[in-house]
């Protein structure tokens, strides 16, 4: 059972409400994650506010699901890792590909540079390498894309502290957690 209240538009403090309910009309079904978030409106609203700029960035949905998944292997997120998995899936990534973007890898040249490039801020908590910016720059990304993908990791990052701090359950199990309250 989740340490904060998984909560939804019943009962969510009045300032969560808005994001709430458009994220209810658009997925119809809320995240165990965004249930949580919703304890605070300003969080909630950080979030929904930063998530809803970086749909809009240049990275693909594939770039963006290795990231995902290398960023809650890292902080052993067992909600973000099962969420992401199913959604790498979806954006076209191989089992082969999941396994290795869990490990800031992957067999194309250019995404794991990418990946390797994050890694190495996660990891390491310090500045990459000159040369590994200028591979990653070499094999064709930008800076647009190299901050997009810090931005992304970031996001990722709070999703993951999130799902950790709050034991928030995977996604599907919710309904189960509420009852267990309510009893």
């Amino acid at each position: 059972m989740s340490r904060f209240t998984i909560h939804d538009d019943l009962s969510a403090p009045e300032g969560s409400l808005p994001v709430l309910k458009g994220a209810l009309a658009s997925a119809g079904q809320l995240p165990n994650l965004v249930g949580v978030l919703a304890g605070s409106p300003a969080a909630l609203r950080g979030y929904a506010r930063f998530m809803g700029e970086l749909r809009h960035g240049v990275l693909g949905p594939a770039t963006k699901e290795r990231i995902s998944l290398a960023v809650a292997e890292h902080f052993r997120s067992t909600p973000g890792l099962k969420m992401h998995q199913r959604t790498a899936r979806i954006a076209g990534l191989g089992i082969d590909e999941v396994k290795l973007a869990r490990n800031f890898a992957s067999k194309d040249e250019r995404q794991d540079v990418m990946l390797r490039y994050v890694g190495h801020l996660l990891r390491k908590r310090a500045q990459p390498p000159a040369a590994l910016q200028e591979e990653a720059l070499e094999l064709g990304w930008t800076e647009e894309e190299l901050l997009e993908a810090i931005a992304y990791a970031s996001v990722e990052v709070f999703s993951a502290l999130v799902n950790i701090a709050g034991d928030v359950p995977v996604d599907g199990s919710m309904e189960e957690s509420r009852q267990l309250r309510a009893a």
